[in-house]
């Protein structure tokens, strides 16, 4: 490693809101933090999932009166409705003038003028 470019790397202490001291090393120094793992929610178990829809009760409330070992009963497709005739293949371009007939041409942009050509001497 080269000399002097470097940060001081040193012992610094890592301070929670619940007071909690966690002693690692840091370029930064001491710092506090709002939460650690020793008081996070998803670390103590105390973690509460907020089901606002009410999704989890009727997720329940569906699958728990059904019986296990009976499979519902699922009723047979509707019948197909009958396919029209077949249209003729057209291209895009066929669909497109069709669409914009009987609609006002736009009018045609004024071309920019080309700058002048480099004559280059034949050798």
């Amino acid at each position: 490693m080269k000399e002097g470019i470097h940060p001081d790397y040193k012992a610094s202490k890592v301070v929670c809101a619940c007071g909690a001291v966690i002693e690692t090393r840091s370029t930064r120094g001491d710092f506090h933090i709002e939460i650690c793992s020793s008081c996070h929610p998803f670390f103590t178990g105390k973690q509460k999932i907020l089901d606002t829809a009410g999704r989890i009760e009727r997720f329940k409330n569906r699958y728990a009166n059904s019986p296990k070992g009976e499979e519902k009963k699922v009723a047979p497709p509707p019948a197909p409705k009958p396919v029209k005739a077949a249209a003729k293949d057209e291209n895009r371009a066929t669909k497109r003038a069709k669409a914009n007939a009987g609609k006002p041409k736009p009018a045609p942009k004024p071309e920019a003028e080309a700058p002048p050509a480099v004559e280059t001497p034949e050798a």
